[in-house]
């Protein structure tokens, strides 16, 4: 019993020892904790008040919401022609590139169109030199009558000049004649007279009345003369007249020929020509019809083997080269008042946490949301609830990343510098 005794008073007093040990430890371990627990309590107070101002600050200047969105100009894919798809080269999701064939339409109809418009458009072109040759044989032979028409005109006005010379020569004749025949009747007057007295014998009456009648007849000669000469120069007179006028009718023939060269030479009809045979080609080209952008296929309307109309939307596709994509971001009008275009913009994409784009303002819409609805409001009637509206902010994207790609309908949150 004793040994049990001083064996279980050993360990009493070993147990106490310890006992009084842990205790030592813990009191001087206790304020070691509560200091460490400060010096983290206080780095956490300060990182928070530095995130705080930080945050303070850039909250101070910038204007931001969450009411945003990756956008983009979607393209509609039509036809502009009516007729059947032959082929759709593409599916939806694929990738396609600027000028690449998405689908061909069944050109056969255009084929034969394009062959008619040329086969038109060739005897258009082969008419038109028939008819320029002839026009210009026409008016060859015109000018070549106007030329020898043209050369009787001196003819006959020499004609003229002979028959004035023999007009005067006769005119000269008539006095001469007059003034022998006016002689030879007075000389037979008087013989007459002498005769009846019987101074002069009857021998020499008869030789003044020869004398007398022969100065008549050269009388009459001579006036007669004057008149064939006058009718001789009135026809002269005349064929110069004629030889005008047959002229004047070559000339006319002339205008008439070049009249209907110029008609002949009239471009109208081979541009027509021309004019249906460019529209068959371009029908033709119509029926391939290629990307006009950078992008993707996001949604096909039509299948092959269906007609589809002019102007029908056969697919949409959605832009991604540089510059067309692009934030659409909704401000409070509270928040406009700052803002302009050209500010930088920070750009957090909720599919991207911890990456931040930047871009700047393109421009801001002219009018809130509210005024592109079915039913604006009608605030002039009294009866309204005033609530605030919110105005589109279109934002560039100034550093996309390939690796990080933004689709349309993505949803961002963006801060404007406004200060």
């Amino acid at each position: 019993m004793d040994t049990r005794e001083a064996q279980q008073g050993s360990a009493g007093q070993a147990h106490n020892g310890r006992s009084e040990n842990a205790t030592e430890l813990n009191g001087r371990t206790g304020p070691r904790k509560r200091v460490i627990f400060g010096v983290l309590g206080a780095i956490v107070v300060i990182l928070l008040l530095i995130w705080g101002v930080k945050w303070f600050l850039y909250a101070r200047v910038h204007e931001g919401t969450d009411d945003a969105r990756v956008d983009a100009d979607p393209v509609a894919v039509t036809s502009k022609i009516n007729e059947r798809i032959d082929k759709i080269l593409v599916d939806t999701n694929d990738p396609v590139h600027k000028g690449q064939l998405l689908v061909v339409l069944d050109n056969a109809v255009e084929q034969d169109q394009v062959r008619n418009a040329r086969a038109q458009y060739d005897l258009a072109v082969a008419n038109q030199r028939t008819n320029v040759q002839q026009g210009r044989g026409g008016v060859t032979q015109a000018l070549a009558q106007t030329q020898s028409d043209a050369a009787n005109v001196p003819v006959a006005q020499a004609g003229v000049a002979q028959a004035e010379a023999s007009l005067r020569a006769a005119d000269a004749q008539v006095p001469a004649a007059q003034a022998a025949y006016q002689r030879a009747l007075a000389d037979f007057r008087r013989t007459q007279s002498l005769v009846s007295t019987g101074d002069v014998a009857r021998s020499q009456l008869d030789a003044d009345r020869a004398t007398y009648r022969a100065a008549a007849a050269q009388l009459q000669s001579a006036r007669d003369n004057v008149t064939s000469a006058d009718a001789n120069l009135n026809a002269a007179e005349q064929k110069v007249d004629a030889a005008q006028a047959s002229v004047a009718a070559a000339q006319g023939g002339v205008t008439t020929a070049q009249g209907k060269l110029a008609q002949s030479s009239d471009p109208s009809q081979v541009e027509a020509a021309a004019a249906q045979l460019a529209i068959a080609k371009k029908n033709l080209a119509y029926t391939h019809i290629y990307s006009p952008i950078e992008g993707y296929v996001g949604e096909k309307s039509a299948e092959v083997g269906q007609t589809v109309s002019a102007g029908l939307t056969i697919m949409t596709l959605i832009p991604s080269g540089p510059g067309q994509i692009y934030i659409t971001a909704n401000y409070k009008e509270t928040q406009m008042g700052n803002m302009h275009v050209g500010q930088p913009a920070d750009i957090n994409v909720d599919a991207y946490p911890g990456h931040t784009f930047h871009g700047h303002v393109m421009s801001i819409n002219p009018a809130s949301q509210n005024t592109y609805a079915l039913v604006p409001a009608q605030n002039a009637t009294g009866n309204f609830v005033k609530v605030t509206q919110r105005i589109p902010v279109r934002i560039s994207i100034d550093d996309p990343n390939p690796s990080l790609p933004l689709r349309p309908g993505m949803s961002v949150e963006t801060y404007v510098k406004v200060h």
